[in-house]
């Protein structure tokens, strides 16, 4: 019970949440889509087994996700990928991702479609979350993610509208969630084990890493996205 207390287990439960909101703010979207053929009466049952199937999908993606983190070098693969998802989070949209969504007028039938279509937006998801949570450390990674999906899912199904209409009222909120990944990118990076364990592939120079380090490379990290995102979206600007 102490590790719950301790700051660094709430900024990763604050990060999740976050993450979340920026990142799976598209869920329910996909819910009202998939469910919007069915009969009223069923729409909440619809939305119920949806959001639960979407969310034990997840947890359950995360934790291979948090067991294949602790393989050298995927730590930088996956920073990589943390990069890139925020650096598109600050790129204008051309395509509508949901235009391919369609209903269903059977329970069973709109809740797989949920469930599958979350499986394929949840990637980014899934590997931002997965470094927020190594962050707090100690035995309690899982405990923080089911937490984090457990506040987080209430909000972007109940309040998406609320959310959708502060992010276009103000973008500061996109800003700061694609700097947020990568944040979590650069503390992930310099804490894989093939540049901080010495018993791993020992032939692989190691850092030392101290709060200095970590923090310095979290600020690197957001400041190399937001950095990339302004610069790309420049260029798509002058192209269009």
């Amino acid at each position: 019970m102490d590790a719950l207390m301790t700051p660094e287990f709430w900024i990763a439960v604050g990060q999740i949440i976050m993450i979340d909101i920026v990142l799976g703010g598209d869920n329910a979207v996909v819910i009202a889509l998939a469910c919007r053929k069915l009969p009223p009466a069923q729409r909440g049952l619809g939305i119920l087994w949806g959001t639960a199937g979407a969310i034990v999908l997840r947890v359950v993606l995360i934790f291979f996700a948090l067991q294949l983190l602790a393989i050298p070098f995927l730590k930088l693969v996956g920073a990589v990928l943390l990069v890139w998802i925020g650096v598109k989070l600050l790129l204008p949209e051309h395509d509508d991702p949901h235009a391919k969504i369609e209903g269903s007028d059977r329970l069973w039938g709109a809740v797989k479609t949920v469930i599958i279509a979350d499986l394929v937006m949840s990637v980014d998801n899934v590997i931002a979350i997965a470094g927020a949570a190594e962050t707090a450390g100690g035995d309690h990674t899982m405990a923080l993610v089911i937490f984090g999906l457990l506040v987080s899912i209430p909000i972007i199904v109940w309040g998406s509208q609320l959310v959708i209409k502060l992010m276009d009222k103000y973008p500061m909120i996109i800003t700061l969630g694609a700097m947020l990944l990568g944040w979590i990118a650069g503390t992930m990076a310099v804490s894989d084990p093939a540049l901080i364990n010495p018993e791993v592939m020992r032939q692989v120079p190691k850092l030392a890493v101290n709060d200095w380090v970590k923090y310095g490379a979290g600020v690197a990290g957001a400041l190399l996205v937001y950095a990339l995102g302004k610069a790309f979206a420049a260029r798509r600007g002058s192209a269009a």
